[in-house]
């Protein structure tokens, strides 16, 4: 599909792109399987387990919009080449606490690593921007499309090197290391322009001013809560298939399964928002993660968290590259840093709250309590979108 669409030099920048968000999810699904379990080896008490993880989010938060601006000013290839060499000293901090048996040490190597996912956040955005407007989906989904072969293979290395090497986690998060070198290697392939002057300088419409339309509300309001509770239910699911019995091979393929549902939806997604409308893919999105919660609560064997998490994996899918599709027509190019910025700092916002109190939840009250509180969240965004689609055709009746 990205050959007979695309400028040569666009799809050439696609594909880096889409090979970036591989590495990147790799990383991402390896640190999702380990990060929740190494907590609970190290943690004080058990309520604690997930803070490695809300760490990591909470250092997407605090430099995601930095990272935009920054990018504005020094270029996209500059920007995403800094952020990536973050997850380098992340993953070697992290080494050292798991050798050190520090709890708040891993703390702080998953806080810093979080900076990488802040900047790799906006590989889907730099698809966006060199594509046309009619394309613009289709470039997000191929690009995120790179995050089935993070699926696959994150969770799968993270198998093998749990124990490699001694104490247990230590190999695993060495192994992140390769990854982001390579994905550094293969930024310095990446042909982007950087910014004249006069592109640095221009500001646009004050965020309030882009953030009061309706549009842009429902956008971020459906990419943040649907990454919150993705987050919320993905971090906690480790932790509750160990407390059923479950042995860790069967967590990893668990959290393998659901990035791969996450992601391969993403070679069709572009073309069901062209055909269908970005809405209705969105309101399917709703409703299959308000199944995946019927399912999860439906029992405790591997099948159910299988097909739960393989469910709010599609389910995500959909409501966020529709939620990035959204998004990319409420502001104009010299507006682009602070609307995706505002965009990504809600989500990771809404995801340190999700890893933080999730891990409080499922250990203190159980997965089908992570579950019930999930479900209010997702009606929300259903209700959302319903009412900004008949707003919509509010809008065209007079016309």
């Amino acid at each position: 599909m990205v050959d007979t669409v695309y400028p040569d030099s666009t799809r050439r920048n696609i594909w880096l792109l889409a090979a970036c968000q591989a590495l990147l999810f790799a990383n991402n699904s390896t640190l999702i399987a380990i990060n929740g379990l190494a907590g609970l080896s190290l943690a004080p008490y058990a309520g604690l387990a997930t803070l490695p993880v809300t760490c990591w989010v909470l250092g997407g938060a605090i430099s995601t919009m930095l990272a935009s601006f920054y990018m504005k000013r020094a270029g996209r290839q500059r920007g995403l080449t800094l952020g990536t060499l973050f997850g380098v000293v992340g993953a070697l901090i992290c080494a050292t606490a798991i050798t050190l048996h520090s709890f708040w040490l891993l703390c702080v190597g998953t806080l810093v690593w979080g900076v990488y996912n802040a900047f790799g956040q906006y590989y889907r955005f730099v698809a966006a921007d060199i594509a046309t407007p009619d394309l613009r989906a289709n470039a997000i989904a191929m690009v995120l499309a790179g995050g089935l072969v993070g699926g696959i293979v994150g969770p799968a290395t993270s198998r093998y090197t749990i124990d490699l090497v001694q104490p247990k986690f230590m190999g695993a998060y060495l192994a992140l290391i390769g990854f982001a070198l390579l994905t550094v290697l293969l930024l310095r392939f990446v042909r982007i322009p950087t910014p004249t002057a006069a592109e640095r300088a221009a500001s646009g419409r004050p965020l309030a001013v882009i953030a009061a339309q309706p549009k842009f509300v429902v956008a971020v309001f459906s990419g943040a809560v649907s990454y919150g509770v993705m987050n919320f239910l993905m971090t906690s699911t480790p932790i509750a298939m160990q407390a059923c019995g479950h042995p860790f091979g069967d967590a990893a393929f668990v959290i393998s399964s659901h990035i791969v549902a996450m992601f391969a939806p993403s070679f069709f997604t572009g073309r069901l928002i062209r055909r269908c409308g970005v809405l209705p893919v969105m309101l399917t999105g709703a409703a299959l993660n308000l199944v995946c919660i019927g399912v999860a609560l439906a029992g405790l064997a591997v099948a159910n968290f299988w097909w739960s998490l393989v469910l709010l994996g599609v389910g995500w899918n959909f409501l966020y590259i529709g939620g990035t599709t959204l998004l990319t027509d409420t502001y104009r190019p010299e507006e682009r840093a602070k609307a995706q910025g505002a965009n990504d700092q809600a989500i990771f916002i809404m995801m340190v709250i999700s890893s933080f109190s999730s891990g409080m939840t499922v250990t203190s009250a159980g997965w089908e309590r992570v579950n019930l509180m999930a479900l209010p969240l997702i009606a929300l965004v259903a209700a959302a979108l319903a009412w900004f689609a008949l707003h919509q055709r509010a809008q065209r009746a007079p016309a």
